[in-house]
Protein backbone atom coordinates (compact mmCIF):
# COMPACT_ATOMS: atom_id res chain seq x y z
CA UNK A 1 0.00 0.00 0.00
CA UNK A 2 1.61 3.21 -1.31
CA UNK A 3 0.23 7.01 -0.18
CA UNK A 4 0.46 10.08 -2.23
CA UNK A 5 3.25 10.45 -4.20
CA UNK A 6 4.44 6.54 -3.76
CA UNK A 7 5.07 6.96 -0.11
CA UNK A 8 5.38 3.47 1.64
CA UNK A 9 2.72 3.74 4.47
CA UNK A 10 3.54 0.22 6.31
CA UNK A 11 7.05 1.68 6.68
CA UNK A 12 5.70 4.55 8.32
CA UNK A 13 3.11 2.83 10.07
CA UNK A 14 4.97 -0.37 10.82
CA UNK A 15 8.48 -0.26 10.50
CA UNK A 16 8.95 3.29 11.48
CA UNK A 17 8.01 2.74 15.13
CA UNK A 18 9.95 -0.26 15.45
CA UNK A 19 13.02 1.57 14.62
CA UNK A 20 12.56 4.48 16.67
CA UNK A 21 12.11 1.66 19.68
CA UNK A 22 15.81 -0.24 18.53
CA UNK A 23 17.28 3.59 19.11
CA UNK A 24 15.80 3.63 22.34
CA UNK A 25 17.30 0.76 23.36
CA UNK A 26 20.45 1.13 22.20
CA UNK A 27 20.88 4.15 23.83
CA UNK A 28 19.11 2.48 27.43
CA UNK A 29 21.93 0.02 26.64
CA UNK A 30 24.62 2.28 26.58
CA UNK A 31 23.93 4.69 28.98
CA UNK A 32 23.06 1.94 31.53
CA UNK A 33 26.57 0.60 31.16
CA UNK A 34 27.86 3.97 31.36
CA UNK A 35 26.13 4.91 34.19
CA UNK A 36 26.76 1.66 36.63
CA UNK A 37 30.03 1.07 35.06
CA UNK A 38 30.99 4.12 37.89
CA UNK A 39 29.38 1.63 40.38
CA UNK A 40 32.64 -0.55 41.77
CA UNK A 41 32.39 -3.74 43.40
CA UNK A 42 32.85 -3.69 47.10
CA UNK A 43 34.52 -7.10 46.53
CA UNK A 44 36.79 -5.95 43.89
CA UNK A 45 36.80 -8.43 41.55
CA UNK A 46 37.49 -8.14 37.94
CA UNK A 47 35.03 -8.63 35.34
CA UNK A 48 37.38 -11.26 33.88
CA UNK A 49 37.78 -13.29 37.10
CA UNK A 50 34.11 -13.61 37.47
CA UNK A 51 33.54 -14.61 34.10
CA UNK A 52 36.44 -17.71 35.61
CA UNK A 53 34.30 -17.65 38.66
CA UNK A 54 31.19 -18.47 36.83
CA UNK A 55 32.81 -21.18 34.32
CA UNK A 56 33.98 -22.84 37.42
CA UNK A 57 30.36 -22.90 39.15
CA UNK A 58 29.31 -24.95 36.06
CA UNK A 59 32.15 -26.96 35.57
CA UNK A 60 33.27 -25.70 32.23
CA UNK A 61 36.36 -26.20 31.57
CA UNK A 62 38.69 -25.33 28.71
CA UNK A 63 37.34 -21.57 28.05
CA UNK A 64 39.78 -18.71 27.74
CA UNK A 65 39.41 -15.33 28.20
CA UNK A 66 41.06 -12.25 26.56
CA UNK A 67 40.81 -8.69 26.30
CA UNK A 68 39.46 -7.14 22.78
CA UNK A 69 39.47 -3.87 21.39
CA UNK A 70 36.32 -1.31 21.95
CA UNK A 71 32.86 -0.93 23.79
CA UNK A 72 30.63 -3.60 24.36
CA UNK A 73 32.17 -5.62 21.66
CA UNK A 74 31.92 -8.25 24.51
CA UNK A 75 31.24 -11.85 22.75
CA UNK A 76 31.58 -15.33 23.21
CA UNK A 77 33.32 -17.35 20.43
CA UNK A 78 31.90 -20.95 20.29
CA UNK A 79 34.75 -21.78 17.11
CA UNK A 80 37.63 -20.87 19.44
CA UNK A 81 35.85 -21.54 22.89
CA UNK A 82 37.06 -17.97 23.91
CA UNK A 83 35.50 -15.25 25.68
CA UNK A 84 36.09 -11.74 24.41
CA UNK A 85 35.69 -8.68 27.04
CA UNK A 86 36.15 -5.19 25.42
CA UNK A 87 38.37 -3.19 27.00
CA UNK A 88 36.01 -1.05 29.11
CA UNK A 89 35.02 -4.31 30.89
CA UNK A 90 38.05 -7.10 30.99
CA UNK A 91 40.00 -5.29 34.03
CA UNK A 92 37.14 -3.20 35.55
CA UNK A 93 35.30 -4.06 38.84
CA UNK A 94 31.97 -1.99 38.06
CA UNK A 95 28.84 -3.98 38.53
CA UNK A 96 27.96 -3.00 34.30
CA UNK A 97 31.24 -4.87 33.64
CA UNK A 98 31.13 -8.16 35.83
CA UNK A 99 27.27 -8.63 34.86
CA UNK A 100 28.65 -7.83 31.20
CA UNK A 101 31.41 -10.42 31.63
CA UNK A 102 29.11 -13.40 33.32
CA UNK A 103 26.48 -12.79 31.01
CA UNK A 104 29.64 -13.94 28.24
CA UNK A 105 30.21 -16.66 30.26
CA UNK A 106 26.89 -17.85 30.50
CA UNK A 107 26.38 -18.33 26.51
CA UNK A 108 29.83 -20.48 26.83
CA UNK A 109 27.94 -22.63 29.48
CA UNK A 110 25.39 -22.53 27.06
CA UNK A 111 27.38 -24.32 25.07
CA UNK A 112 28.89 -26.48 27.39
CA UNK A 113 25.60 -27.83 28.31
CA UNK A 114 24.40 -28.38 24.81
CA UNK A 115 21.79 -25.82 25.08
CA UNK A 116 20.16 -26.44 21.90
CA UNK A 117 18.75 -22.69 21.04
CA UNK A 118 22.28 -21.41 20.92
CA UNK A 119 23.04 -24.70 18.53
CA UNK A 120 20.33 -23.84 16.81
CA UNK A 121 21.28 -20.59 16.12
CA UNK A 122 24.66 -21.38 15.38
CA UNK A 123 23.30 -24.14 12.66
CA UNK A 124 21.05 -20.85 10.83
CA UNK A 125 23.77 -17.90 11.03
CA UNK A 126 24.85 -19.09 7.53
CA UNK A 127 20.84 -19.39 6.27
CA UNK A 128 20.05 -15.93 7.48
CA UNK A 129 23.52 -14.65 5.82
CA UNK A 130 22.36 -15.93 2.28
CA UNK A 131 19.00 -15.19 2.92
CA UNK A 132 19.45 -11.25 3.41
CA UNK A 133 21.37 -11.05 0.59
CA UNK A 134 18.94 -12.90 -1.80
CA UNK A 135 15.93 -10.97 -0.42
CA UNK A 136 15.45 -8.15 -2.42
CA UNK A 137 16.97 -9.26 -5.95
CA UNK A 138 14.49 -11.98 -5.76
CA UNK A 139 11.57 -10.07 -4.73
CA UNK A 140 12.46 -7.30 -7.53
CA UNK A 141 13.01 -10.29 -10.18
CA UNK A 142 9.81 -11.83 -9.08
CA UNK A 143 7.96 -8.59 -9.57
CA UNK A 144 10.10 -7.90 -13.00
CA UNK A 145 9.66 -11.29 -14.77
CA UNK A 146 5.74 -11.41 -13.00
CA UNK A 147 6.71 -14.51 -11.24
CA UNK A 148 5.05 -14.40 -7.65
CA UNK A 149 6.59 -17.47 -6.50
CA UNK A 150 10.10 -15.90 -6.31
CA UNK A 151 8.62 -13.00 -4.60
CA UNK A 152 7.50 -15.24 -2.11
CA UNK A 153 11.27 -17.12 -2.11
CA UNK A 154 12.12 -13.96 -1.40
CA UNK A 155 9.85 -12.91 1.50
CA UNK A 156 10.72 -16.72 2.71
CA UNK A 157 14.21 -15.71 2.92
CA UNK A 158 14.07 -12.57 4.91
CA UNK A 159 11.82 -14.41 7.39
CA UNK A 160 14.87 -16.69 7.77
CA UNK A 161 16.23 -13.39 9.38
CA UNK A 162 13.23 -13.38 11.42
CA UNK A 163 13.45 -16.58 12.86
CA UNK A 164 17.50 -15.82 13.79
CA UNK A 165 16.45 -12.76 15.58
CA UNK A 166 13.26 -15.14 17.22
CA UNK A 167 15.84 -17.70 18.67
CA UNK A 168 18.33 -15.04 19.45
CA UNK A 169 15.56 -14.23 22.35
CA UNK A 170 15.37 -16.67 24.76
CA UNK A 171 19.46 -17.81 24.20
CA UNK A 172 19.61 -14.40 25.30
CA UNK A 173 17.45 -14.01 28.33
CA UNK A 174 18.72 -17.88 29.34
CA UNK A 175 23.00 -16.54 29.14
CA UNK A 176 21.44 -13.46 31.43
CA UNK A 177 19.83 -15.60 34.11
CA UNK A 178 22.78 -17.76 34.00
CA UNK A 179 24.81 -14.77 34.71
CA UNK A 180 22.81 -13.36 37.51
CA UNK A 181 22.47 -16.98 39.12
CA UNK A 182 26.21 -17.49 39.37
CA UNK A 183 26.71 -13.93 40.64
CA UNK A 184 24.15 -14.59 43.41
CA UNK A 185 24.71 -18.23 44.05
CA UNK A 186 29.06 -17.29 44.40
CA UNK A 187 28.65 -13.94 45.64
CA UNK A 188 30.48 -12.18 43.30
CA UNK A 189 28.68 -9.08 44.21
CA UNK A 190 26.97 -8.27 47.04
CA UNK A 191 23.15 -6.61 47.76
CA UNK A 192 22.05 -3.90 46.07
CA UNK A 193 25.18 -4.80 42.69
CA UNK A 194 23.17 -7.43 41.97
CA UNK A 195 20.33 -5.68 41.28
CA UNK A 196 22.55 -2.93 39.46
CA UNK A 197 23.72 -5.49 37.02
CA UNK A 198 20.35 -6.85 36.62
CA UNK A 199 19.43 -3.58 34.96
CA UNK A 200 22.68 -3.47 32.67
CA UNK A 201 21.77 -6.95 31.88
CA UNK A 202 17.85 -6.16 31.28
CA UNK A 203 19.17 -3.47 29.42
CA UNK A 204 21.02 -5.66 26.89
CA UNK A 205 18.11 -7.64 26.76
CA UNK A 206 16.08 -4.88 25.03
CA UNK A 207 17.87 -4.05 22.05
CA UNK A 208 16.94 -7.99 21.08
CA UNK A 209 13.58 -7.43 21.80
CA UNK A 210 13.70 -4.74 19.29
CA UNK A 211 15.80 -6.52 16.63
CA UNK A 212 12.88 -8.57 16.78
CA UNK A 213 10.51 -5.70 16.55
CA UNK A 214 11.98 -4.57 13.42
CA UNK A 215 12.76 -7.60 11.85
CA UNK A 216 8.75 -9.23 12.64
CA UNK A 217 7.77 -5.28 11.49
CA UNK A 218 9.57 -5.86 8.13
CA UNK A 219 8.43 -9.04 7.54
CA UNK A 220 5.07 -7.87 8.17
CA UNK A 221 5.86 -5.05 5.69
CA UNK A 222 6.82 -7.19 3.07
CA UNK A 223 3.70 -9.92 3.02
CA UNK A 224 1.24 -6.95 2.90
CA UNK A 225 3.18 -5.40 -0.27
CA UNK A 226 2.71 -8.66 -1.93
CA UNK A 227 -0.61 -9.63 -1.14
CA UNK A 228 -1.66 -5.46 -2.17
CA UNK A 229 0.20 -6.17 -5.51
CA UNK A 230 -1.26 -9.05 -6.48
CA UNK A 231 -4.36 -7.94 -5.84
CA UNK A 232 -3.59 -4.88 -8.17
Amino acid sequence: MYGYYGFDIYWLVLVLPCMIFAMWAQWRVNSTFDRYSKVYSRRGITAAQAAEAVLRANGVTGVRIEGIAGKLTDHYDPRSNVIRLSSAVYGSSSVASIGVACHEAGHAVQYARGYAPIKLRAAIVPLTNIGSMLTMPLILLGIFIQVSGLVTLGIAAFGLSTVFQLVTLPVELDASGRALAAIEGGYLLEGDEVQLARKTLWAAAMTYVAALAVSLAQLLRLILLFGGRRRD
